[in-house]
């Protein structure tokens, strides 16, 4: 104390009281070093109460490396000048509610060993909390900051920025939040947590970011939670990494955005994109349910690690070093209006699509895969059961996995998931089979055509007669891109040919041409009628080796449409006629599946 030996807590009590007595509301204080407890502290501002508003009223003030035992409060005082508590130690809880920090806070390196209560605190200068160390839970609830910086802050209790409004630049670089942090209906202005670390649940619903907000290398070790958030002119979102979820529902992206974001789930149900927006992940399942947009979105999945953005080295991903591989796969489209999004190298095999509106305008782009049937040969009943590999929906595996028949090997649906049947699924795989033929996708394109008509086949709105016409076009090709069993058709119809023709069609032998005609007296002219004898139906051994070899020239000119000029039996004039018409048909489907697989 100025003219003393002795800090405020040694004076001797008549010095003390002549001192406080001394003090004025609005008196700097100078108090460096000294320990105060809450008695002693409750002196101290009784001695600066201002009788007009009835709360404590300081100057500049300095509090650097005070030692507050106890539980102290603050009572709703008024700092008009600097105030000074850097490297102060608060042993028990601190209460700071309703005080007003009408130029610079200076808390840097301050310890809280219990909670501090910054409720309704308004901070009007720049408040620097770089390096406070908050032990026990940090209130902030509808704090007001102008500027404020928490670099290397470390909150190892609950941290509350609840209604906070920060109006200027709010720097949260790298600080760690060990315990849950909510932000929920915040208002911050520009804002940064490069490098933050949340070891808990963080939570930013109903914040709303007026400008930039920089999450460059920060991680989440739990769930991060925008649900309902404002961005109102953020650009980028990330680069970030997230051991759980990021909640994006109901949120508003106002400006043209780019999110980076290495994360386990992101969900975008409701999600309003009022610009262009480009999505980059890692290790992500995405929920895009009932998203709105615009203009074009893309999703695409990242092979690299994302660069950051202030040495552009690779962000450290440890979070994720037990995943096998980055996948993104994308968990439902549901509600959304696709006409402009863009999907690239996703995952698409879990994707619930049913109720997606212009499904036929989405673009996919390299490498997205869907589910696939069953593989290998299963046993329904008496006879096996093995399937053609084609791409399939999600809802499709669903649907099957629910049949009493169904064989080992589709999906179930997983809890919420709906129950889509044929009726709902055909112009899913319709609408599909467009996007992949106006990509020039047509093998892709032929898988969900399979599709289409295998839930027309199964629909319970078609008539008998077109389901038993579906099933013959299902059986006889797969609907015309199953080559192989066309073939295979061909095949049997060809060699069933070749016995009937043996056994039925073909004469015991070939007529021979005769010449019947009478020769008149007197050498006048000879008429003669070339006629030939009527085929003889065979007896005895018909499958020699030469009537096998007529056999099969008769029926290899009935698969082109050619007469082969073979004497037949009336038996075999109706055979060739029937092998004339159904073979020519499954050589077109044949050929027509594998045009189906190979065009481009």
């Amino acid at each position: 104390m100025p003219g003393h030996t002795a800090c405020l807590t040694h004076l001797i009590d008549a010095d003390r009281n002549a001192y406080l007595a001394g003090l004025t509301p609005g008196s700097s204080v100078d108090h460096r070093g000294t320990t105060f407890t809450p008695l002693l502290l409750s002196e101290l501002l009784n001695a600066v109460h201002d009788p007009a508003t009835g709360r404590p009223r300081f100057g500049t003030v300095s509090f650097n490396k005070a030692t507050f035992d106890g539980d102290v409060e603050f009572g709703s005082a008024t700092f008009a000048g600097d105030a000074d508590f850097g490297g102060a130690t608060f042993t028990g809880s601190a209460a700071f509610k309703a005080v007003t920090f009408e130029r610079g806070a200076r808390l840097r390196g301050a310890t809280f060993m219990g909670d501090a209560g910054f409720g309704a605190v308004t901070f009007e200068g720049h408040a620097d909390l770089r390096r406070v160390t908050l032990v026990g839970d940090a209130d902030f609830e509808s704090a007001a900051f102008g500027s404020a910086e928490f670099k290397w802050a470390v909150f190892k209790g609950f941290a509350g920025f609840k209604r906070v409004t920060f109006k200027g630049q709010a720097r949260f670089r790298l600080v760690t939040f060990e315990r849950r942090v909510t932000f929920s209906a915040a208002t911050i202005g520009s804002c940064t947590f490069e490098a933050s670390i949340f070891k808990d649940h963080a939570e930013f619903s109903a914040a709303t970011f007026e400008r930039d907000i920089d999450f460059n290398n920060a991680t989440f070790e739990g769930d991060a939670d925008f649900e309902s958030a404002n961005f109102e002119r953020a650009v980028r979102l990330g680069p970030l990494v997230c051991a759980g979820r990021i909640l994006l529902s109901g949120a508003t992206f106002g400006r043209p955005v780019t999110l980076l974001l290495a994360a386990r789930h992101l969900e975008c149900r409701r999600t309003r994109w009022l610009a262009t927006a480009e999505i980059r992940l890692r290790y992500t399942t995405v929920d895009f349910a009932h998203a709105v947009f615009e203009y074009p979105l893309t999703i695409a999945a990242e092979t690299d690690p994302f660069p950051l953005l202030s040495n552009l080295h690779p962000m450290r991903e440890t979070l994720f070093t037990t995943e096998p591989n980055a996948t993104v796969r994308m968990a439902s489209l549901r509600g959304v209006d696709a006409a402009h999004l863009v999907l690239s190298d996703l995952d698409l095999s879990e994707c619930l699509f049913t109720g997606t509106v212009h499904l036929d305008q989405v673009r996919l782009e390299g490498a997205c895969t869907f589910a696939a049937v069953p593989p290998g040969r299963h046993w329904r009943g008496w006879h096996p059961v093995q399937f053609t590999q084609r791409r399939t929906l999600a809802e499709e595996h669903h649907w099957r996995a629910r049949q009493p028949s169904a064989v080992p090997g589709w999906n179930q649906a997983a809890p919420g998931a709906g129950r889509a049947g044929p009726l709902q699924l055909a112009p899913v795989y319709r609408a599909l089979r467009k996007a992949f033929e106006d990509g020039k996708h047509e093998p892709g394109a032929a898988d969900f055509y399979y599709g289409e008509m295998e839930m027309r086949r199964h629909a319970d709105d078609i008539p008998r007669s077109e389901r038993s016409l579906l099933t013959a076009y299902w059986a006889l090709s797969g609907y015309g891109l199953r080559a192989s069993r066309a073939l295979g058709w061909l095949a049997a119809c060809m060699l069933a040919t070749v016995v009937l023709m043996m056994g039925f069609g073909l004469p015991q032998d070939d007529p021979k041409q005769r010449a019947t005609g009478t020769v008149p007296a007197g050498g006048d002219t000879v008429a003669f009628v070339i006629d030939k004898a009527d085929p003889l139906n065979p007896t005895g051994n018909r499958f020699t080796t030469k009537r096998f070899e007529k056999a099969v020239k008769v029926t290899l000119n009935s698969v082109v449409f050619r007469s082969s000029g073979q004497d037949l039996t009336t038996a075999g004039t109706y055979i060739e006629m029937t092998s004339r018409l159904t073979e020519p048909i499954l050589l077109g489907l044949a050929i027509l599946a594998i045009r189906n697989r190979v065009k481009r």
